[in-house]
């Protein structure tokens, strides 16, 4: 089992759940974060802190989801860096939190170099 990040994340990017995982699983892109599946423990102490339920373990997913959700954030762990500390989210986070379809919003672009 494994935790993932789900689009729900995009445009709103909290990151209490960086702060709360003992092994700095999450990596950053401009818009959303991800988990690096290798490298999540699956003690799910990052699903409660996240505002806008985007992290989910993947054994709630069937398949395809489960696995394209996986991969997504494998991919992106693999291209993205590292974050280790808490940041504040957007400004505009809260009104994103209920907008549906967020995957057109999605930007693959590395925190770093936005």
């Amino acid at each position: 089992m494994t935790y993932i990040v789900n689009d729900k994340c995009i445009k709103c990017k909290y990151t209490d759940c960086v702060e709360v995982c003992p092994v700095d699983c999450f990596y950053e892109g401009v818009n959303m974060l991800v988990i690096n599946s290798e490298e999540c423990i699956d003690c799910g102490v990052c699903e409660p802190e996240c505002p806008v339920d985007a992290i989910v373990p993947d054994t709630l997913l069937t398949e395809p989801d489960k696995t394209y959700w996986i991969e997504f954030n494998d991919k992106y762990a693999e291209d993205w860096p590292n974050l280790v500390r808490r940041k504040a989210a957007p400004a505009d986070a809260d009104d994103w939190q209920t907008v549906p379809d967020k995957m057109k919003y999605f930007d693959e672009t590395p925190a770093n170099k936005a």
